[in-house]
């Protein structure tokens, strides 16, 4: 499989290049340069595999050079029951809605070590990273940026890895207490927890920022973790498959999805299965009151806001105002059009600050071919919906899934089943669960007291050269030319 940049560079790479390398030399995303088709036949083998059999058949159609059984070996020790709590991984729960729609369902992804979806692709990469970085030798420093879940995900799932270190920044004070203190709290020495005073978007663009310095990328071995990693993206297809097989009983049938989306790669991993050919009717994008991906949806402008504009809510992992994957999905929109890609992402988007598509034949493409749809949720819509899920499901959600929830809903149709896909446990965001309920959601074990735990993170303001400083200073160069 070879890959390309969403703004033309050809890498003539193969996956575990790009895996280690991340963002891509031109500063746009890589793509496989076609997605791997699937038929009525492969669904209906795969419908019977385990998650870590089916994982290994939709990622070896994007990994060919890794050796199968090493590739099927990795997925075996990534997803079992004894990370993820359950044999099923990622399994369905009907919610028994509406008489005259079509089932909804609630897929759990929130059953790994961080009580985050972002478990379900960090494990993997964690896996994949030990085992590439053996192969060839080499160390690896990650810089990555969160606004929530990626940090504590990827921290846990690289801790005690050989020749990996992280460097995770977060926007200062934005996460909630219980995430803070699952970073905070780790004192592994390979993990460095940076606060940025700002927002997540500049953390994202920092991360972009000292990814786009070649020299330094180089010389101190910087990579990725966040969604603008391919790999990760491509380890997030697989729950879309098991999501569409619990839910379905035959392989024509087709299952709309609601994903809360904040910085677009949940979803854009939705948007890489439907492209594979899984039967995907709807893409439901679900945001916060952080509405750039849902103004886009409605009206064809794609807005950015800054960091004083980006509002500060109660599904604070969605307080993001640059979706960083968004441009994956634009450069399918536009026929796969690199040069146009780039002029909207690299010049427009700095000045005047926004895109305009609405007047664009291929905008329509967004709903009609792509399958996209997208709804705003804000903080009394969240508060609502917790309620009335636990007073008629039964089931206390987070308040992100409570966005997709109360997104879904309006996008309920008689004929094609509704999957929600779960983000985190309530237990991630307990201030909003107590305001919605009245007591605190429930704690799984081994998370008691962790808010009291000694913390350990670096303040620095929201500078790449600080940023950079700092990686200078905490790993060691490694003997390659420069420049």
């Amino acid at each position: 499989m070879r890959y390309v940049s969403t703004r033309g560079y050809d890498a003539k790479q193969g996956f575990c290049d790009i895996l280690l390398e991340g963002l891509a030399p031109d500063g746009g995303l890589y793509l496989p340069a076609f997605y791997p088709q699937v038929d009525d036949a492969m669904l209906t083998r795969w419908r019977s595999l385990s998650y870590a059999e089916l994982a290994f058949e939709v990622l070896s159609l994007y990994i060919d050079d890794i050796a199968a059984q090493d590739l099927r070996a990795i997925c075996a020790k990534t997803y079992t029951e004894a990370v993820f709590g359950t044999k099923a991984i990622v399994p369905l729960r009907r919610l028994h809605d509406k008489a005259d729609a079509a089932p909804l369902y609630l897929q759990a992804l929130s059953n790994g070590p961080t009580l985050a979806f972002k478990d379900m692709a960090m494990q993997l990469l964690g896996n994949l990273f030990e085992y590439e970085l053996a192969r060839r030798g080499e160390t690896l420093n990650i810089l990555g940026a969160t606004s929530g879940d990626t940090g504590s995900a990827a921290e846990y799932a690289m801790r005690g890895k050989r020749g990996v270190a992280v460097f995770m920044t977060s926007p200062h004070g934005r996460m909630s207490p219980f995430q803070q203190a699952q970073m905070f709290s780790l004192m592994d020495d390979n993990i460095h927890n940076i606060a940025i005073e700002g927002v997540f978007d500049d953390c994202q663009d920092i991360v972009k920022a000292v990814s786009g310095d070649l020299v330094f990328k180089r010389r101190y071995r910087i990579g990725t973790v966040n969604s603008i990693n391919w790999a990760r993206l491509a380890a997030q297809v697989v729950y879309y498959f098991a999501g569409y097989f619990q839910a379905t009983g035959h392989n024509s049938e087709k299952v709309s999805f609601s994903v809360p989306s904040g910085n677009f790669g949940n979803v854009c991993a939705g948007h890489v299965a439907r492209m594979m050919g899984l039967p995907i009717d709807t893409l439901i994008v679900a945001t916060n009151e952080n509405d750039v991906l849902d103004e886009f949806f409605r009206t064809g402008m794609y807005r950015v806001r800054s960091s004083a504009d980006t509002r500060e809510t109660s599904s604070p992992s969605m307080d993001i105002s640059k979706a960083s994957n968004f441009e994956r999905f634009v450069f399918d929109l536009l026929g796969r059009d690199a040069s146009r890609t780039r002029e909207l992402f690299e010049r427009q988007l700095k000045q005047p600050g926004f895109f305009d598509l609405s007047a664009d034949p291929l905008f329509a493409q967004a709903a009609r071919s792509f399958g996209f749809a997208s709804g705003r949720s804000a903080h009394r819509d969240r508060i609502a919906t917790i309620r009335d899920a636990d007073a008629r499901f039964g089931v206390v959600i987070d308040t992100h899934t409570a966005d997709g929830l109360k997104v879904a809903r309006e996008h309920q149709r008689a004929d094609t089943p509704m999957v929600v896909l779960e983000t985190a446990l309530p237990i991630k965001f307990s201030q909003a669960i107590v305001e919605a309920l009245g007591h605190e959601p429930p704690r799984p074990a081994g998370f008691e007291g962790i808010e009291s735990l000694p913390k350990r993170v670096t303040i620095l303001p929201a500078q790449a050269q600080a940023v950079k400083d700092y990686l200078a200073s905490h790993c060691a160069a490694i003997a390659l030319p420069v420049g």
